[in-house]
């Protein structure tokens, strides 16, 4: 090779390094691949917090932080429990599955931070306090009725609320926010879904309210039959109107948020795409000012790429492997986790030392989707793997125990004791058939049991492993699972730590660790 065309090769191979370099430091959309729906957002500083839903798992309302817009660390939740009725504890043979508590508003004032949500459930409308937003406490403040898609709103030394869907409406609260002022209902907007000329299938929600430079900015989307979702902002010089509404954004299903800008003066979008299986995912989009009218994404559309730092990765700030050693002063749980439903804290605990987490039974159940104490994950794309140790040697006859894909289209593989003898089973669901695909017989004291999530483009599939030589080989076990995202439960799936008793209670199970992994490795 003559020294020529060594130099051209070098200089090719350095613009090559040059563009991926050009390309890896720009943020990309989903600015979070992973189930954070009903975003709200606001800056203090130089600092960025966000909330989102959070339904049937606990803590709730997740507060999320972040430096750059792009790379999210969850810093607080501002509940641990809604109360203690049938549906929120899983008995009974009530759940809250998809109810909970939805769409939450996240406000910053006179040096106060407040979070506000609802549950169609409790029928409650919850109001969350704090100065400080990552180590609390929070105050509580709860009354009827359940305001959907509220936004709260300071103005003028008053506290305000509007909701809505399809009418939106206001009122004013009581001045220590313990519930709303008599009298103080009104209509906002009639038909705040007007701005689209097509047929309506979901009438206008997802209410968020912004004031810029002394004009109000009310957010809300819809969805045309036969179309998407689309995003309409309605703009006035008067909290009370009256409003003037536009299409602003239609373009991929991305919609339902709000704005929030840079302390450099730059503006975006913050809103969310249903994405399959994985779940409703956070995209940015750039926003800039005509005529005082927000104009959002670039002709129209949203771009996939953003002028904004690259994303280092959704772990460990969104979710992370635990190998449940703990330092003193830890705490019993990472924020990444979840209990579905409330836990029953006498049924679990931790040994920091030992690193193990252990759960035990006191009742009988006959499906993970009424088990108690599942602790949970969010699943993330556009592909996971979740791994875990299990020690079953404590389990009873009849007890079940393992790694599910929690959502109502389960998939799980696990370890069952029947007639005195364990055994590897993989089972899914499909609608109301719960099913198992296939067993095998087990002896050992200890299990490694994996799921993998392959969301690329869609596809959602999940298949289940394990290992009995502590890793170095693996045998899928069962079937593919396709993923199926349901309003029922209305949550993108989630890896689940489970275990439960179908015949003796008084059982428990260890587990050594969970390892999550951003790519499929077997």
């Amino acid at each position: 090779m003559n020294k020529f065309l060594k130099i051209s090769i070098l200089l090719v191979i350095s613009f090559l390094i040059h563009c991926d370099l050009t390309f890896a430091q720009k943020a990309i959309n989903p600015i979070i691949h992973a189930d954070v729906p009903d975003v709200s957002m606001i800056r203090v500083g130089d600092t960025y917090y966000m909330s989102s839903t959070t339904m049937h798992v606990n803590p709730g309302v997740p507060i999320m932080k972040s430096k750059d817009l792009i790379n999210w660390e969850l810093v607080s939740y501002a509940y641990q429990t809604l109360g203690d009725s049938d549906d929120l504890t899983l008995t009974n043979d009530k759940n809250m599955y998809g109810k909970g508590s939805w769409a939450s508003s996240l406000r910053y004032h006179e040096g106060k931070f407040y979070v506000s949500t609802f549950s169609g459930n409790t029928h409650k409308t919850y109001i969350y306090s704090t100065e400080d937003i990552e180590n609390g406490p929070w105050e509580a403040i709860e009354f009827r009725p359940s305001l959907h898609d509220h936004t709260l709103f300071f103005e003028d030394g008053k506290a305000y609320m509007i909701w809505g869907a399809g009418e939106i409406k206001m009122v004013e609260l009581e001045d220590d926010l313990s519930g709303i002022k008599a009298n103080t209902e009104r209509v906002l907007i009639e038909k705040a879904h007007e701005p689209i000329k097509e047929e309506i299938m979901l009438p206008a929600e997802g209410t968020q309210l912004f004031k810029v430079k002394g004009q109000f900015y009310l957010f809300n989307i819809a969805w045309p039959r036969g179309g998407m979702r689309t995003v309409i902002v309605h703009k006035a010089d008067n909290l009370f109107g009256p409003y003037e509404g536009r299409v602003v954004l239609q373009d991929k299903g991305v919609a339902q948020g709000g704005l929030i800008d840079t302390p450099e003066g730059d503006w975006y979008s913050f809103l969310f795409r249903d994405n399959g299986a994985v779940g409703r995912i956070p995209y940015l989009v750039p926003v800039r000012w005509e005529n005082e009218w927000p104009v959002l994404g670039e002709n129209g559309k949203v771009p996939m790429e953003l002028d904004l730092p690259a994303s280092k990765g959704l772990m460990p700030g969104i979710v992370a492997s635990d190998d449940f050693k703990r330092k003193k002063g830890d705490p019993a749980l990472p924020l990444v986790w979840q209990w579905n439903h409330n836990p029953v804290e006498k049924l679990w605990a931790i040994d920091g030392k030992k690193g193990k987490l252990s759960l035990k039974t006191d009742r009988t159940d006959q499906s993970v989707l009424t088990a108690r104490n599942t602790l949970t994950q969010r699943t993330i794309g556009p592909k996971s793997m979740g791994t875990i140790k299990l020690d079953v040697s404590k389990m009873k006859e009849g007890d079940w125990a393992g790694l599910t894909l929690l959502q109502k289209d389960f998939g799980l593989i696990g370890v069952k004791m029947l007639n005195g003898q364990k055994h590897l089973v993989m089972q899914r669901a499909e609608g109301s058939k719960e099913s198992e695909i296939e067993s095998i017989p087990f002896k050992g004291k200890n299990v490694l049991l994996r799921a993998t999530c392959d969301f690329e483009e869609r596809k959602d599939e999940a298949k289940f492993y394990y290992s009995v030589d502590n890793g170095r080989s693996w045998q899928q076990l069962g079937d593919t699972l396709n993923m199926k995202y349901s309003l029922p439960h209305f949550m993108g799936y989630r890896f689940g730590l489970f275990y439960y008793a179908t015949s003796q209670p008084g059982g428990q199970v260890d587990f050594d660790y969970f390892q999550i992994d951003n790519q499929i490795k077997l």
